[in-house]
Order: C-alpha cells, then sequence, then structure tokens
C-alpha cells in the first residue's frame, strides 16, 4: 500500500522572507581617490578641481558606486561631496567606502521600506543559503524589521531551521 507523499512545508503558514528576492542588479564599483591626490597623499585643491573636471563621469553610468582611498591620507569630508557633485548626475548610488558597503545601504534602503504586513502573525523563516551576495548585516536588518509582526522568526531552510525568536 504506497502512501501519498505530503509536502508539509507547503501547505503550512509558514512564510519564506528570502533577501535574494530583494538583491538590486547593477553593477557595482569602486572609485578610488588617491589618483587626485598630489603622491597619492595630498590634496591640492586646484589640481584637485582640475582632475575632477577633466575626468571621465559617463563611465560610471548607472553603477552603483564606492568612494574610497587606498592611502592612509587625510581626505577632508568636502572632497568627497565634490566628487559626488560629479556622479550624482550619472551613478545609481554613491557611497563612501569599500564596494562591499553597496550592498549594506542597499538593503539598508530596500529593507527600511518593506511593507511586511504579509508576514503579520505569521512564522518567518528568513532562508539562509543564497546564490547573490548578500551581506550578513542584511539579515540582522531583516530579523528587526519581522520582529515587531512575525509570530515567530527562524533562519536557514524549512527542512533545517534555527528558532531565533517567538512572539510572547
Amino acid at each position: 500500500m504506497e502512501e501519498e507523499i505530503i509536502n508539509r512545508v507547503a501547505n503550512s503558514v509558514l512564510q519564506v522572507f528570502d533577501l535574494e528576492d530583494y538583491y538590486p542588479e547593477g553593477e557595482r564599483m569602486g572609485v578610488d581617490i588617491s589618483g587626485w591626490l598630489w603622491e597619492g597623499f595630498v590634496l591640492r585643491e586646484k589640481e584637485f578641481r582640475d582632475a575632477l573636471k577633466n575626468h571621465d563621469w559617463e563611465q560610471y553610468n548607472e553603477k552603483y558606486i564606492a568612494l574610497y582611498c587606498s592611502t592612509d591620507a587625510i581626505v577632508p569630508a568636502w572632497a568627497y561631496m565634490l566628487i559626488t557633485t560629479y556622479l550624482q548626475p550619472v551613478a545609481k548610488k554613491i557611497v563612501q567606502g569599500r564596494v562591499e558597503e553597496i550592498n549594506i545601504q542597499l538593503y539598508q534602503d530596500i529593507i527600511n521600506s518593506l511593507d511586511v504586513t504579509e508576514y503579520e502573525g505569521k512564522p518567518v523563516i528568513i532562508k539562509g543559503c543564497s546564490r547573490k551576495p548578500v551581506p550578513q548585516e542584511a539579515y540582522v536588518m531583516a530579523t528587526q524589521k519581522l520582529m515587531p509582526v512575525a509570530k515567530s522568526i527562524m533562519f536557514g531552510e524549512a527542512c533545517s531551521s534555527v528558532p531565533l525568536f517567538k512572539k510572547r
């Protein structure tokens, strides 16, 4: 006598929250400003401004840009601000920091704007495996966003999850 195989996960009220679904597509690119500094360390305002004026900004069109300095130069805040005035018309988003920080800020924007009412009073599993570079910080942000509404939160896959939170 054969028994029918029943997918209890598919039939449960368990909601899967997959951060990979929210991954913003687009090229990420770092811009090292040390090349615009004298000997990589000293910002000479006139030369710096001239270098920015003569730079090809179209190469950053529709890209996510991370501004950083690879040397130990002390760079004033206005230098990053001035570069931003050139990038803003062409880039999708600009962050100060390394390329890895782009995804953190993108996820912060996305998670902050999410409507999570569909998870109200339900058990939620935050999916753990992804093929895209979802930053660890995004999992913390998602947990914070879901805690006020979810009945419970787990991490991993439905077949092997780690319980994290249960509303009392």
